[in-house]
């Protein structure tokens, strides 16, 4: 048997702490013990949708993230009675795949150090880097009590169990400090980078206006060039989107892993993106290439599936995009589809913040900044402690420099460029 598969079996899974009254601590091996309702009635419109109990069953019920790959659900909860009051989605590993916060580096220094890294209880949405990771409470109840329950559960569950740590991965902010919370319980912080594009504009032109000329003058190519070739682009929002789009998305997604991605970004499977179809696809947006013609009947089958696919998600006035690719490699598509349709459906929308999704330092040219992500790590190593609380620092300080770098390529007028500009 491969050592992942016995990982589960060497913890103990009993919760540690004694609660006095009706409450009791659990934890569940899967996304089903709990129903849809009670979790979902935690997840409230402000936090993000990956958080939800749909996006987290696929993930599990597909087999992409499960014990078979190597990550073991141990979702923590706190009932009163029958009431679900808590519950942290938290997962033991004892590798650092399709986490996206690459640790690896810490990982082989502690290991030169004669320590092991793993296992570790991570807490994160598997395989989707999106800022917004969290514990999720019952409404009209004291969240900050029930917080320091579930820190405190958690870490005395590694402390008995020997997990060398606990991580917190694309946490929210403003619950990562929130009193009693990570940043007061001794957790490290590890700043990362994410792109991010904020809507604050009427129409495409306004967005346009604030570029320089060339850098105007190259996105509007760059947005109308598939005109050329003959090809219409499309926003379908996921209540409205031929099923195709969602049996389509792995195999448009899978050919840009092989091209550019080969050993990462493996993390969901085909089955997944049923799931999703099934269950999510309320929160669905696809922006879609298709070759233009004239009347449907006149196509073959086999040339109805879209030529290219981003698939994003949406929920209030935020939208995410995750999983991109294309059937042919088209010059200018990938922006035109990732990148200027979304903007331009944000825009006609209301939707104020789009996440593009993580890498690709060439967003910065059209428009998105970079801005912090943050990853909030405690050991329960003393040498790990020291280890990375001694070089925390200075990681984090070429991290901030990096995208400081980066914010300052974005090409923009300068501020007497946009007053005269203004003016006329």
């Amino acid at each position: 048997m491969s050592k992942r598969m016995i990982l589960i079996t060497v913890v103990e899974l009993n919760p540690v702490l004694n609660l006095e009254g009706p409450y009791t601590l659990k934890y569940a091996q899967a996304m089903t013990e709990f129903s849809k309702a009670d979790w979902n009635s935690m997840v409230t419109e402000e936090i993000i949708p990956f958080l939800e109990w749909e996006w987290l069953s696929a993930l599990e019920e597909s087999g992409s993230t499960a014990p078979i790959t190597g990550w073991y659900p141990l979702h923590l909860s706190l009932w009163k009675k029958d009431k679900l009051l808590a519950a942290a989605p938290l997962y033991l590993k004892n590798h650092s795949e399709g986490e996206f916060v690459w640790d690896y580096f810490w990982a082989k220094a502690s290991a030169s150090m004669g320590r092991p890294w793993y296992p570790k209880l991570i807490g994160t949405v598997p395989a989707t880097p999106a800022e917004g990771y969290r514990f999720l409470f019952a409404p009209d109840e004291d969240p900050a009590a029930l917080n320091r329950i579930l820190l405190d559960t958690a870490e005395a569950f590694c402390r008995k169990s020997g997990v060398r740590g606990l991580h917190f991965l694309f946490a929210d902010a403003a619950w990562a400090a929130w009193s009693g919370s990570l940043t007061e319980r001794s957790y490290d912080g590890w700043k990362h980078s994410r792109f991010v594009w904020d809507n604050t504009f009427s129409d495409f032109q306004e967005y346009l206006s604030r570029f320089n000329k060339n850098q105007r003058k190259n996105i509007r190519k760059e947005y109308h060039r598939h005109e050329e070739q003959g090809i219409e682009l499309t926003i379908i929002e996921g209540d409205d989107a031929d099923r195709r789009c969602f049996d389509h998305i792995f195999d448009l997604y899978s050919r840009t892993n092989d091209k550019f991605l080969p050993w990462d970004a493996r993390w969901v499977n085909k089955f997944f993106f049923s799931l999703i179809e099934q269950h999510f696809r309320h929160r669905t947006v696809f922006s879609q290439a298709r070759r233009k013609v004239l009347s449907e009947k006149d196509v073959p089958e086999e040339n109805k599936n879209p030529l290219a696919l981003a698939m994003m998600f949406r929920k209030g006035n935020r939208i995410w995009g995750r999983y991109w690719g294309a059937c042919e490699d088209i010059r200018d598509l990938h922006f035109a589809v990732c990148y200027y349709a979304p903007m331009d459906y944000c825009i006609r929308e209301k939707i104020l913040y789009f996440d593009p999704g993580i890498g690709s330092p060439h967003k910065i040219r059209r428009g998105f900044r970079v801005d912090f992500d943050h990853s909030y790590h405690k050991f329960f190593d003393p040498v790990l402690e020291m280890l990375f609380k001694t070089n925390i620092g200075m990681v984090n300080w070429h991290e901030e420099n990096a995208i400081a770098e980066l914010n300052r390529e974005l090409p923009y007028k300068n501020t007497m460029q946009e007053v005269f500009h203004n003016i006329l």
